[in-house]
C-alpha cells in the first residue's frame, strides 16, 4: 500500500446506487486510516450511460453537467457519512478502469462497487472491477454483498508471497475495524502425475493436513506480537479455495485475497480465485497485490 503522506482513499463513482454504497463505505474506510477521500469519475462522454441525456450544449456538454451532478452528490454523501474526512471530487476524460488504474501508484487504497447503472452498463462496469483489480498498484476494495459488522476480517492464505501480503493488509483492517481475523487455508487431494501413480490412494491424509496446517501457521508467524488487540481464529479446510472463502465470507465483514496465489498460471494477474470470488463472495472483497 502507498503509505505516503496525504495518500488518499480512491472511491470511483458512476452515478449508480451500487457507487454511492461503495463511497459511503470509502468515506468510514477513510476516516478508519485518517486519510483524505478522493471522489473519481471517469468520464468519455460517447458511451456513457442512457441515464444520461445531452442537451444541446455542444457534444458532451450536458453529459459533463450530469457528470458534475453525479460527483457532487457522491461528496455530499461522503461528507455526509464520515464530516471529518477531507473530501474532494474530480472528473478525469478517460475510460473508468483506466483512470482508476492511473490513481492508483499514489492511491492508498481505491474502492469501487461490483455493478454499475442497469442492463448492459452493470457489465461494463463489472468489468471495470475485474480491470482495476488485476492492475492496481494498491490494494483494490470491491464492494459488494453485505457487511457483516460483528463478523471477522476472512483472509485467504495459501503460503505465497502474494498471500502474505493479504495476511498483512487483512491484520491491520481488522485492527482498525476492532474486528477479529479468521484465517482460511484450503488444499484438495494432491492428483496422479501419470496413469502408474497410485499417490492418492496411498497418500497420507495426517501428514498432508500437517503439511498444510505448517503453511498456515508460517503465514501467520509474528502477528500476534505485532497485532495482540487482534484474535486470530484459524481454519485448515480440505477443498477448493473458492468454495471455502466463498463459505467463509457469508459471515464476514470483509474478504481479502491475493491477486494472485502460487497455484495461478502466472499470466493471469488477479487469477482464477480472485476473480471467482469478486463474483460468488457475500461481503465486500479486497485484493492486494504484493509490494514491488
Amino acid at each position: 500500500m502507498n503509505s505516503a503522506n496525504g495518500a488518499a482513499v480512491v472511491v470511483g463513482v458512476d452515478g449508480s446506487e451500487p457507487a454511492l454504497r461503495a463511497v459511503r463505505l470509502a468515506a468510514a474506510e477513510a476516516a478508519r486510516r485518517h486519510r483524505p477521500l478522493r471522489v473519481v469519475h471517469g468520464f468519455i462522454w460517447p458511451l456513457l450511460h442512457a441515464a444520461m441525456n445531452p442537451v444541446a450544449e455542444g457534444p458532451g456538454g450536458g453529459l459533463r453537467r450530469q457528470a458534475q451532478e453525479l460527483v457532487a452528490t457522491a461528496v455530499a454523501e461522503a461528507e455526509a457519512t464520515a464530516p471529518a474526512v477531507r473530501v474532494s471530487g474530480e472528473i478525469i476524460d478517460g475510460e473508468a478502469s483506466a483512470v482508476l488504474v492511473g490513481e492508483s501508484p499514489t492511491a492508498a487504497m481505491i474502492m469501487l462497487g461490483d455493478r454499475g447503472l442497469g442492463g448492459f452498463a452493470s457489465l461494463v462496469v463489472g468489468s471495470v472491477a475485474i480491470q482495476v483489480a488485476s492492475y492496481a498498484d494498491c490494494p483494490v476494495l470491491v464492494v459488494r454483498g453485505e457487511e457483516h459488522a460483528a463478523g471477522p476480517v476472512v483472509v485467504g492464505v495459501d503460503g505465497s508471497a502474494l498471500s502474505r501480503a493479504a495476511v498483512e493488509f487483512a491484520v491491520e483492517e481488522a485492527a482498525l475495524r476492532g474486528a477479529g481475523l479468521h484465517a482460511v487455508h484450503a488444499y484438495p487431494h494432491p492428483v496422479s502425475s501419470g496413469p502408474g501413480d497410485m499417490q492418492p490412494l496411498v497418500y497420507e491424509e495426517n501428514q498432508l493436513r500437517g503439511e498444510e496446517t505448517r503453511i498456515l501457521a508460517e503465514s501467520l508467524a509474528g502477528l500476534a506480537e505485532r497485532y495482540p488487540e487482534v484474535p486470530v481464529t484459524r481454519a485448515v479446510v480440505h477443498g477448493r479455495p473458492v468454495a471455502a472463502l466463498t463459505e467463509a465470507s457469508r459471515r464476514a465483514q470483509l474478504l481479502v485475497v491475493g491477486s494472485q496465489g502460487r497455484s495461478e498460471l502466472t499470466g493471469l494477474l488477479l487469477g482464477s480465485v480472485g476473480h471467482a470470488l469478486l463474483h460468488h463472495a457475500a461481503c465486500p472483497v479486497a485484493v492486494v497485490r504484493s509490494p514491488a
